[in-house]
């Protein structure tokens, strides 16, 4: 799915939200549990109850890889089954990989060839040979991690760094990874994560990205703001996904949990709509 796709998926849908699959067996409804594959069975339920609500998907490979062999089947039931809805949704794996040479080469067939995602979250910090594997497949996306919603971000993200032997320009490390990323790929090939919590930031971020879509988690249980993500967010062809996991697929752990995480999702996409008639529309 290129950019303008995506573009033309969030106005026909009147919605830019991306639902987490962060689906922890120790959290989904009791009466599930004696299925045979009670992960997957949870997910088609979610997926079918907010479908025509949102753009993408993002199951959190931890919860499935904590599971062993039978979590990795419940994932790769799950994408295949996200596969038959075909263009009307855009598939996000959330694994945060990062490394080099063939260790990459082969994360990137992991989650292109063989599982089919349209696009992974990748962390950068190892640099150029820890990204372009990824950027071998056309029209597929890699969705490096920028500036992150946790507390943990201060530690390094926002770091200055040098970078020019005069050390008259100074920017902070998780700048410098989005315009490093310039030679790399463009806005076509290539989001950013950058955390709702963080959304007075984004101003000065689309100074530098001014085309890219940001990929932005923590609207809802983390406390980040939909309006003001929003506001200092969005460019001409939108430009975000917003992902909300727990405030959806949590919304009820009785045996009416995807009623309830359709009402959620509900909620969410009509303040995009909204949103969206507003800015863009």
């Amino acid at each position: 799915m290129n950019r303008q796709d995506l573009f033309e998926l969030i106005k026909r849908k009147k919605s830019f939200l991306c639902v987490g699959l962060d689906t922890d067996i120790t959290k989904i409804p009791k009466h599930l549990l004696g299925n045979e594959d009670p992960v997957f069975d949870f997910n088609v339920k979610i997926i079918d109850a907010t479908i025509d609500l949102t753009i993408a998907y993002k199951p959190n490979l931890a919860f499935y890889e904590s599971l062993g062999s039978k979590g990795l089947t419940s994932l790769e039931k799950t994408i295949g089954y996200l596969q038959t809805f075909g263009d009307e949704i855009f598939t996000i794996a959330d694994a945060k990989r990062g490394d080099i040479g063939n260790t990459s080469k082969l994360y990137a067939k992991t989650f292109f060839d063989n599982l089919g995602f349209d696009a992974v979250t990748v962390a950068p910090y190892m640099g150029e040979d820890s990204v372009t594997p990824f950027l071998e497949y056309p029209e597929k996306w890699v969705i490096l991690l920028a500036l992150t919603s946790n507390k943990g971000a201060e530690d390094f993200q926002m770091l200055e760094t040098v970078i020019d032997k005069k050390e008259t320009e100074r920017i902070k490390l998780f700048e410098r990874v989005i315009t490093k990323s310039y030679e790399w790929a463009g806005p076509d090939r290539i989001m950013f994560v950058v955390g709702a919590t963080k959304a007075n930031m984004l101003e000065d971020i689309r100074k530098l990205a001014p085309d890219h879509f940001l990929l932005i988690p923590g609207v809802g249980a983390q406390g980040g703001s939909l309006e003001d993500v929003a506001k200092y967010g969005m460019n001409e062809q939108c430009g975000i996904l917003v992902n909300s996991s727990r405030n959806i697929i949590y919304a009820s752990l009785d045996e009416d949990f995807a009623e309830k995480a359709r009402e959620e999702a509900n909620n969410i996409q009509q303040q995009m709509n909204l949103l969206l008639e507003k800015n863009i529309l």
